[in-house]
């Protein structure tokens, strides 16, 4: 569930120098008002994407225009498509996807008041969006954060809005509040890994690092080459690459882009479109890219 945005002075201050990122178009569909989570697909250049909470289990696949893809046999105008409907699904919270060896994963992970008990992630076999109406959840993985003991949490740093998947596992990475309030931020963000995929139990998740520096992750995706991770929060993208030893991303060498927040936005999704380009899209529907070279390195 999707708490008020958050405009904090201090990541305002972050983002007064901050480069500018380039439009690349806008999401008109009318099901698809706060689109939360994006990724590439392996079928052409194509996107999936979902709403935040409130909405019922689909995906959408849009084209680099920001348009639907439907399969073209169905007697529905683009406006009025509905999207692929995921069975065997239920729609919580969901807040991001990911796409490893041709399955989706649709993160159900969002936990603003760090009270839940039922996170976890559908598996999701990827069809072509151009031949299916209806995919079908092959399962749904349970989660646990090994650190928290109450529910909600003493420390609200159990809300998640940023998956991605690499070497066959799935990776999260958390977004911090003080406790007891919603709309607020504190600075930081935990890695934690999925090592295992029980369908009868909770999977515990390992926690593998953490910075202090990054404020609000709301999206995170892999380069094609899988050698850097893209996060993007509110006030800035960053790029991790990929560390000479482990997986704790976190600890790679990194480098950051400031947003303007008065373009970003409330910014709740990444996904690489090339080695060197980010596609964005905020809750405000806007699309936009971002350039690796545009990066600077953080010391």
């Amino acid at each position: 569930m999707k708490a008020a945005p958050i405009w904090i002075p201090a990541l305002a201050a972050l983002a007064v120098s901050a480069a500018a990122v380039e439009p690349a178009g806008r999401v008109s569909h009318p099901e698809l008002p706060e689109i939360s989570g994006i990724v590439k697909s392996s079928y052409g250049d194509f996107y999936w994407v979902h709403n935040d909470s409130g909405d019922l289990p689909r995906v959408y696949a849009i084209d680099a225009d920001s348009r639907p893809v439907k399969p073209p046999y169905l007697r529905v105008s683009t406006d009025e498509w509905p999207g692929h409907r995921i069975d065997n699904a239920w729609h919580t919270d969901w807040e991001d996807i990911a796409l490893a060896n041709g399955v989706l994963y649709l993160a159900d992970v969002g936990n603003n008041g760090n009270a839940r008990r039922d996170l976890g992630v559908y598996a999701v076999n990827e069809a072509d969006p151009r031949t299916v109406a209806t995919m079908r959840a092959l399962k749904f993985i349970p989660i646990r954060y090994p650190d928290q003991q109450k529910f909600p949490a003493e420390q609200w740093h159990f809300d998640c809005e940023a998956v991605f998947a690499a070497d066959g596992k799935l990776y999260f990475l958390t977004k911090h509040r003080r406790p007891g309030e919603h709309v607020s931020s504190e600075p930081g963000v935990k890695l934690y890994r999925l090592d295992t995929e029980h369908v009868d139990r909770e999977n515990v998740l390992t926690l593998l690092g953490r910075r202090d520096d990054v404020v609000m992750a709301t999206g995170a995706d892999l380069s094609p080459d899988a050698m850097r991770l893209a996060v993007a929060t509110y006030s800035a993208l960053w790029i991790f690459d990929r560390p000479e030893t482990g997986d704790n991303w976190l600890a790679g060498k990194a480098s950051r882009l400031k947003l303007r927040t008065s373009v970003a936005k409330q910014l709740e999704a990444v996904a690489w479109d090339d080695e060197s380009t980010l596609r964005l899209v905020n809750e405000q529907r806007d699309v936009m890219r971002a350039h690796v070279s545009d990066f600077s390195a953080v010391p």
